[in-house]
This record gives C-alpha cells, sequence and structure tokens, in this order.
C-alpha cells in the first residue's frame, strides 16, 4: 500500500519534469502527507496541468464523500473490475508526484517506519486516477487515489506492497484520456525495477500524521 508520502522539490523542478503547461496551485514542502489532504496531480485535460485533489477518490455516484476515506489506494491487479475504479480507468487518470514515499518494515514487535526515494533523487510519478463530485451545492470536489502492485525485490524486505511508479516513457499514454484501451494501460501497473530506488529507516515521529517537517525523511 501506500499510505503517507513526501513531496518537497520545488514547484518549478515538478514544472519542468512533468512538462506542465498550466499551474493551478504552488508547491510547499511537505516531508508526511496523508490519506484526506490534499495532493498534487498531474492531469492531461487539453493542457498538462498540476492542480490539487483529495487523497482518496469519491466516485461521482457517491452519496457521501466520506467513501473516500476508504479509497486511498486502488489495487492495480483488480481495479479494471470495481465498479468505483472503471470509469476513471477509462478516461481520468494521473501523476501523483512524490519525493518518496513510507512503509513500515516489521522487526519481531518493532514497525519501522522506511522512507523510499528515487536513487537520482528525482520526484516519482505515482500512476493515480482522479474524480469529480459534485455537493449537493453543486461544488466540485476533485479526488484521487495512488494505484498499487505487489512489491519489487528491493521492496520485498519492507513490505508486501508498493505504488506503481511509471517511467517518463510511459507517461504520456497513462495521462491520454483518448486513450481507453484496457490492456495497454493495465500493462503499465508493474513494480519499478528496484534498481532505481533507495531506502532508510527514519525516525517515528513520522507515525503521527499531524506531523509535518523535515526530520520525517532523515536517517536514524
Amino acid at each position: 500500500m501506500c499510505g503517507r508520502f513526501a513531496l518537497h522539490h520545488p514547484t518549478a523542478e515538478v514544472a519542468e519534469q512533468f512538462g506542465i503547461e498550466q499551474l493551478s496551485i504552488k508547491l510547499v514542502p511537505r516531508y508526511n502527507i496523508a490519506p484526506s489532504q490534499p495532493v498534487a496531480a498531474v492531469r492531461q485535460r487539453g493542457a498538462r496541468s498540476l492542480d490539487a485533489c483529495k487523497w482518496g477518490l469519491v466516485p461521482s455516484w457517491a452519496k457521501d464523500p466520506k467513501i473516500g476515506n476508504r479509497m486511498v489506494n486502488a489495487r492495480g491487479e483488480t481495479i479494471a473490475e470495481k465498479p468505483a475504479y472503471k470509469s476513471a480507468l477509462k478516461r481520468r487518470r494521473c501523476l501523483i508526484p512524490a519525493s518518496g514515499f513510507y512503509e513500515w518494515r516489521q522487526e519481531g514487535e518493532a514497525r519501522v517506519p522506511t522512507y523510499i526515494h528515487a536513487l537520482d533523487e528525482s520526484p516519482l510519478a505515482l500512476a493515480g486516477l482522479w474524480e469529480e463530485w459534485k455537493t449537493p451545492e453543486g461544488e466540485s470536489l476533485h479526488s484521487c487515489t495512488i494505484l498499487t502492485t505487489g512489491a519489487n525485490a528491493f521492496m520485498a524486505p519492507i513490505h508486501t506492497r508498493m505504488p506503481v511508479i511509471l517511467p517518463p516513457p510511459a507517461w504520456r499514454e497513462w495521462l491520454d484520456p483518448d486513450h481507453q484501451e484496457l490492456e495497454p494501460l493495465l500493462a503499465l501497473l508493474q513494480p519499478l525495477a528496484g534498481v532505481h530506488l533507495a531506502a532508510h529507516a527514519v525516525g517515528r515521529q513520522v507515525n503521527a500524521a499531524s506531523f509535518d517537517d523535515p526530520s520525517c525523511i532523515l536517517p536514524v
């Protein structure tokens, strides 16, 4: 799964790496992003944009937006079969930029928080889906979920699952809303090779979702 992540790269660097043409948000460094909070999402709606979406997908047909609390992650292996994700998989795919993400490694009775990031320290592109939900007053809520897959050999000692991290050659196909053939899209949802990743244990302060500080990513 992916329950916490960080995005501390500056707006200009993220915009350049992802080919952003329209900016609706300015990034501030965040080191402990948690579910239900706003996150940055790269979307292709004509121009490629960087927008804010609430983390936790709320389908357009949902009666209560609280359903998003249970839809923070979606298993890449089964999204094509789930009514909550089928429409978004065809038409509303996104990338979630991340400087790194956290998983908790089991060591005896203890769970050790671990920070995973790109070996070259560049932002990661987490595969996601987004939705638009209308409030009774007609206002729009844009939300998203992060897709997960089985762990690669690098991640397996840390956790059995990991977010789908898409390499740059896959971004155009994943973001293109006109590309709706499921088979090639699902084929993209593979574990990124571990050679591109690095990891280290971090302090337990990251366990508190309310704690957001650069010390979250420091090795211990």
